[in-house]
């Protein structure tokens, strides 16, 4: 298993694995150092199945040292990362030239080199892209992605001719302008392009009961790889249940005084990162909705510690002490959006965090990041009346705090909202539903085991 250095792919991909190794496989999870050391322990029973294999970053001009994640960078730097990602082919074929037992890759976007590489060992490729199928199928066909009739970055505003069914699916135009920041030379799309011209199976992070129109389009418009969905991958909810941390005891206390569904949860995860003019304006929005809060608030990479202090507006904890609260760096997610009091969740769209909250049956105050396909999924959850979308510039991606307030406020309380509330409760039993993941997984084993 080879996932791309975010670890919005790497924690997947090691689902997966899991999976795998239950079924009797064994898995040879491939990354770098610091990402493996940072995934939870293996249970003891699945140990002798999965072998972590550490690959050390080459350096590369203009990649911090030590850095070896997505998480670590501002979106600007990410082509540096790439760049180094790109430098592991040989010490990737080195390790499948001395493990001539590996008969399958299971990989991700980014490593367009993979494939002569594979074919000349004799070993076959699973492509298991993280995004939902409604993201795979806007980026179109192998061919359209190479040279296709998108050109400008208008074009990507426009739903395509192939999906064929009511959508709204399509990137604002400062999305598409903000994705290019993180492009290496070789673009994201022609390395999506080049892994799906070369693999026998694609895999997706989504389910037929969830995406049955795209999933549909998907298998027209790809001949071959196979289209596998592998479930949704709900996160298992044990880690709710997990005491001891003093943290979580006073957020709990905290969370306890509160009414049912009245606190609305905000975390824009760990790669978004606004200006300090566009955090001043969330601030500002979320304090006029008037309505109790937790901001979970990160420090950008690689910037001064005052200039973090000064993301948040000067006196803005004061003036909310008795309505929210602002908590820095990390904070169990699962666990706050678990919690009775929790009616609501602004986030940046990951598909994680989306399938978390959904998983909960808890609505969506969408607010969706610059990078990768965050605003095709602010769209889908928006059609799919389980959400709505903070009203934004289509050009530079500005917004006034007014409508933050009034996005938030649609969500929790206003009537209006009433139906997109009872529409998230009722996809509990698609995004929280673990038989019905193991059930795709299964299918997706069965998959692999025929190649």
């Amino acid at each position: 298993m080879f996932p791309w250095l975010a670890y919005g792919h790497i924690a997947p991909y090691l689902q997966v694995a899991k999976f795998l190794a239950q079924k009797n496989h064994h898995l040879y999870y491939v990354s770098t150092p610091k990402n493996i050391s940072r995934l939870p322990q293996l249970p003891p029973t699945l140990c002798s199945n999965i072998t972590f294999i550490p690959l050390s970053l080459p350096h590369v001009d203009g990649l911090p040292p030590g850095v070896e994640s997505t998480s670590e960078l501002p979106i600007h730097k990410v082509p540096y990362l790439k760049k180094s990602f790109d430098k592991l082919e040989t010490q990737l074929t080195e390790f499948l030239e001395r493990s001539p037992q590996i008969k399958l890759i299971i990989h991700d976007f980014a490593p367009h080199w993979l494939p002569p590489m594979a074919n000349q060992l004799g070993i076959n490729l699973v492509y298991f892209s993280i995004l939902n199928a409604s993201s795979n199928a806007f980026l179109g066909s192998p061919s359209e992605i190479l040279g296709g009739s998108r050109k400008s970055p208008e074009d990507f505003t426009v739903v395509p001719t192939w999906m064929d069914y009511p959508n709204n699916i399509a990137f604002k135009l400062h999305e598409t302008v903000s994705h290019k920041e993180c492009e290496d030379i070789v673009s994201d799309f022609e390395r999506c392009a080049t892994v799906l011209l070369n693999c026998k199976i694609l895999t997706l992070r989504t389910c037929y009961e969830f995406e049955p129109e795209a999933l549909r389009v998907l298998s027209k418009i790809h001949q071959k790889p196979i289209i596998v969905p592998l479930g949704l991958l709900p996160p298992p909810l044990t880690s709710v249940d997990d005491k001891g941390d003093e943290n979580w005891e006073a957020l709990k206390k905290w969370l306890d005084s509160k009414q049912e569904k009245s606190v609305f949860y905000v975390a824009l995860g760990s790669e978004v990162s606004l200006s300090q003019e566009s955090m001043h304006e969330l601030a500002f929005g979320i304090e006029k909705s008037g309505l109790p809060f937790i901001w979970v608030v990160r420090k950008p990479p690689l910037v001064e510690e005052q200039f973090a202090e000064d993301m948040i507006p000067p006196e803005f904890e004061e003036r909310v002490s008795k309505q929210g609260m602002v908590l820095r760096g990390w904070a169990p997610q699962l666990r706050i959006l678990a919690h009775s009091s929790v009616g609501g969740f602004l986030t940046h769209c990951g598909w994680s965090s989306v399938i978390e909250s959904l998983g909960l049956g808890k609505p969506l105050i969408l607010f969706p990041g610059g990078s990768a396909d965050l605003g095709l999924i602010a769209r889908l959850m928006h059609w799919k009346k389980v959400g709505f979308e903070i009203e934004r510039n289509d050009v530079d991606g500005s917004f006034k705090s007014d409508l933050v307030a009034a996005c938030i406020k649609r969500v929790m309380v206003d009537p209006e909202g009433e139906q997109l509330r009872a529409n998230a409760l009722a996809m509990k039993e698609i995004f929280g539903n673990v038989e019905l993941s193991n059930k795709c997984l299964d299918e997706f084993t069965q998959s692999i085991e025929n190649i």
